[in-house]
């Protein structure tokens, strides 16, 4: 027989009775159990959500003991272009010029080029725009930002420095790609 709440229409789940200053928590309550034909210890239950320390996983909260003699460790966030040893640009040159396909849902060929750079660290870079005039040997200059579709580019050429030269017919976005302002023909 269930225990029902007092309009009688659902049945009540727990029930916390105190006694001798002690709250214990029955979870679907026999009313047989009330009488003294069970014992009561079967029906005492852990509070909902508490969980035996045995099965917590993860790290526990430290004492302050703990936290006296090592302290917290602050965590340094890591540049994503770290080959540039924090300088907006590096110079470089290219060791390997060649095209590659981008990630699943998109098809493509991608021209990209191997770049070492003065720092002596070899990185891929992607070379922005239609059609460009990089070989091996020639002198670049890198910035950060990576392409999306192509794992392990984290950087640009930049257009129109050094041995790089400008997109050819570019009409907008020119500063991006180094094309120098049409003259207007009279």
């Amino acid at each position: 027989m269930k225990i029902l709440n007092p309009n009688g229409l659902k049945e009540v789940g727990i029930f916390v009775f105190k006694r001798a200053l002690k709250t214990f928590e029955f979870s679907r309550i026999n009313i047989r159990m009330f009488f003294g034909i069970y014992p009561v210890r079967h029906y005492l239950c852990p509070p909902s959500g508490n969980k035996p320390r045995s099965n917590l996983k993860g790290s526990r909260m430290p004492t302050i003991q703990q936290l006296v003699r090592k302290g917290r460790e602050i965590i340094k966030a890591k540049s994503k272009s770290r080959a540039l040893d924090s300088c907006p640009q590096r110079r470089g040159v290219c060791t390997r010029v060649y095209t590659t396909t981008p990630k699943k849902p998109n098809s493509a060929l991608r021209k990209v080029a191997k770049v070492r750079l003065t720092n002596k660290v070899e990185v891929i870079a992607y070379i922005p725009g239609e059609g460009h005039n990089l070989q091996e040997h020639s002198i670049v200059l890198i910035r950060g930002g990576r392409v999306k579709d192509l794992p392990g580019v984290r950087y640009h050429i930049v257009r129109g420095s050094l041995d790089t030269a400008g997109v050819k017919d570019r009409k907008k976005s020119r500063s991006k790609y180094g094309t120098k302002r049409e003259k207007v023909k009279k």
